[in-house]
């Protein structure tokens, strides 16, 4: 069965009755919907969310959002039950993700939680209210 078929007989369905030309104006609809929610903005989100979705990843955003400045890689280590080097790829998705930034200070590398980091954060925390 074809998903134009699964279509037709959902619209039948819901409406008591189905012509193609209903089911033209529906799909019409639906491929502008998809047009609304795809592209960069998609694969963008898409990739936050995979650096988030991992606990290493997670603390270490939520660590720079709370300290509300730079932290050194070296201060994570005594923080986190991972190795340095699970760390230090940590910090590499993160950035890639847009997630945080980093700078060398002398020898040492710091990193801050981005301003999106911060609002997805702050959206998140309001949302366990709701």
């Amino acid at each position: 069965m074809s998903s134009n078929d699964r279509l037709q007989r959902y619209l039948a369905d819901d409406r008591g009755s189905c012509t193609p030309g209903d089911v033209a104006e529906r799909m019409a609809e639906l491929e502008e919907l998809d047009a609304a929610t795809g592209g960069s903005t998609l694969d963008a989100d898409v990739e936050l969310l995979s650096a988030l979705a991992n606990e290493t990843r997670y603390k270490i955003v939520r660590m720079l959002h709370e300290a509300d400045d730079e932290l050194c890689v070296c201060e994570f280590g005594p923080l986190l039950d991972v190795s340095d080097s699970a760390i230090s790829h940590a910090l590499s998705q993160l950035t890639e993700a847009g997630l945080v930034t980093r700078r060398k200070d002398g020898k040492w590398r710091k990193y801050r939680a981005t301003s999106r980091a911060n609002a997805v954060l702050v959206a998140l925390d309001g949302s366990r209210r709701l």
